[in-house]
C-alpha cells in the first residue's frame, strides 16, 4: 500500500465531515439570514474575507517557494498547492457578496455620501456597482490562472521528471508576486476599506498581504501535525526545517506589528477629519479592547513565544501556536471589518457564527479534496534531491 493510500482515509473522512458541517453552516446562515438580510451580508462579507485569506496567503507562500527555492518548502509544497487550488471555490462563494453590494456597501445605494470634492469624484467613478464587479472578475481571473499554471507545472514535474519545468514555475511567480500583491491589495480595498469610503490607509492593502501570509504558514504547520505519522512526510523535514517555519511565522508577526502601527502613527501625525474617525471607533469605543487584545496576543505573546528555538524546532509546540495564530487572525480580521457596521462595539451575532463555520466548512471540505489528489511530496524536483535521505542528519 502506498504512502498515499494510506492518508487517503483520513483525509477523507475529515472532508466528509467538514462538508456536512459546512453544508449545515449554510443552510442556517441562509435560514437566519432570511429574518435579516442586511445582517446576512455583514457576517458572509466577514466570514468570506476570513476564509480567503487562507488561499491567498498559500498562492503568496507558493509562489514566494518558487522564487528561492527554500527546502523549507518541501514539507508544505503541496499544503499551499491544495491550498491554492481552492480558489475557484471562493470564485463561486464570492457571488453572495456581489449580489448584495446594495445590502454591505452604503455607496453602492447612495453615492452621493462620497463627497463632490476631487477625491469624491474619483471615489465616485472608482465605486460603482459595475465596476466593483467587474474588478472582482478580473482579481478572481488572475488568481486562479496563477494556480491554475502554478498547480498545472507541478503535476506534470511529478509524471515527467523534467527539470524545466522548476525554472518555468520560478519565472512566472516573481511577476506572479507582483500581480499578486497589487490584485489582492486592491480587492481588500474594494471589499473591507470601502465600507467606510472616505478614510484611506495607503499602508491598509500590505496589512491584509501579511495576515494572509502568516495565516498560510500557520495553516501549514497545523497540516503537518495532522499528516505527522503518515510516509513520506514525516520524513521531509527536521528541526532546522520547522525552525525556518517557525521564523517565517515570527517575521509576518514582525511585520504585521510595524504595518499596524506605522498606519496608526502616520494617521495619528497627520490628526486630518476624514482619517481619525476610522481610528476613533476602534480605540476610543468598546472596540478598543478588541484592539488591546490584539496588541498583547498578536504580538508581545507570540513574539516571546517565536524567540525561542525549542519552541520552533518542535512540531508539537509549534502547531498549538499556528492554532493561536489562526485564531487571533480571525479577531483581528473582525476588528478589521465589523466596526464599520457596529461602531458602538463588539457585539458578535448567531449570523457571524454560522457564516463562518458554514464558508469554513465547504473551505475546508474543498482543500481536503484537494490534497487527496497528488502525492504529499513533489517528485522529481530538483531542489529537493537528496534532501530526504538527510532529513534528519542535521
Amino acid at each position: 500500500m502506498s504512502a498515499q493510500d494510506t492518508v487517503r482515509p483520513v483525509i477523507e473522512r475529515v472532508q466528509r465531515r467538514a462538508l456536512v458541517v459546512g453544508a449545515i453552516g449554510l443552510l442556517a446562515t441562509i435560514g437566519l439570514g432570511a429574518r435579516d438580510w442586511t445582517q446576512f451580508f455583514h457576517s458572509y462579507l466577514l466570514a468570506f474575507v476570513y476564509w480567503m485569506v487562507f488561499a491567498m496567503g498559500c498562492l503568496a507562500m507558493l509562489q514566494l517557494h518558487h522564487m528561492t527555492g527554500g527546502k523549507w518548502g518541501l514539507p508544505i509544497r503541496r499544503i499551499l498547492e491544495a491550498g491554492s487550488r481552492t480558489i475557484p471555490v471562493l470564485t463561486v462563494l464570492s457571488i453572495p457578496v456581489l449580489l448584495g453590494v446594495k445590502k454591505i456597501y452604503p455607496w453602492a445605494s447612495n453615492p452621493d455620501m462620497l463627497g463632490n470634492e476631487a477625491t469624491g469624484h474619483f471615489r465616485k467613478m472608482w465605486l460603482q456597482p459595475g465596476f466593483f464587479v467587474v474588478r472582482a472578475v478580473v482579481y478572481f481571473a488572475v488568481w486562479n490562472l496563477l494556480a491554475y499554471l502554478l498547480n498545472k507545472w507541478s503535476a506534470e514535474q511529478d509524471r515527467t521528471a523534467d527539470v524545466r519545468l522548476k525554472d518555468r514555475m520560478s519565472s512566472l511567480s516573481a511577476p506572479g508576486t507582483v500581480l499578486w500583491s497589487l490584485t489582492w491589495s486592491w480587492a481588500m480595498l474594494d471589499w473591507v476599506m470601502s465600507l467606510e469610503p472616505k478614510w484611506y490607509s495607503s499602508i491598509y492593502g500590505m496589512v491584509f498581504m501579511v495576515i494572509a501570509c502568516l495565516t498560510a504558514v500557520s495553516f501549514s504547520v497545523i497540516m503537518l501535525r495532522m499528516l505527522n505519522d503518515y510516509e513520506p512526510l514525516r520524513e521531509s523535514y527536521d528541526p532546522p526545517r520547522l525552525n525556518d517555519l517557525g521564523n517565517f511565522m515570527l517575521t509576518f508577526t514582525l511585520l504585521w506589528t510595524y504595518m499596524s502601527f506605522s498606519q496608526f502613527l502616520i494617521i495619528w501625525s497627520g490628526n486630518l477629519k476624514q482619517e481619525i474617525p476610522w481610528y476613533k471607533v476602534r480605540a476610543f469605543t468598546p472596540w478598543g479592547y478588541v484592539a488591546a487584545a490584539l496588541l498583547i496576543f498578536h504580538f508581545f505573546v507570540p513574539f516571546f513565544i517565536l524567540l525561542q528555538r525549542r519552541v520552533k524546532r518542535r512540531l508539537e509546540r509549534l502547531s498549538v501556536l499556528a492554532f493561536w495564530m489562526l485564531f487571533i487572525s480571525l479577531v483581528d480580521v473582525y476588528w478589521l471589518v465589523v466596526p464599520a457596521f457596529r461602531s458602538e462595539g463588539p457585539r458578535v451575532s448567531p449570523l457571524d457564527i454560522v457564516a463562518l463555520i458554514g464558508i469554513g466548512g465547504i473551505w475546508v471540505a474543498a482543500y481536503m479534496g484537494q490534497l487527496k489528489k497528488m502525492p504529499l511530496l513533489p517528485l522529481h524536483d530538483p531542489r529537493f534531491e537528496g534532501v530526504l535521505e538527510h532529513s534528519h542528519g542535521d
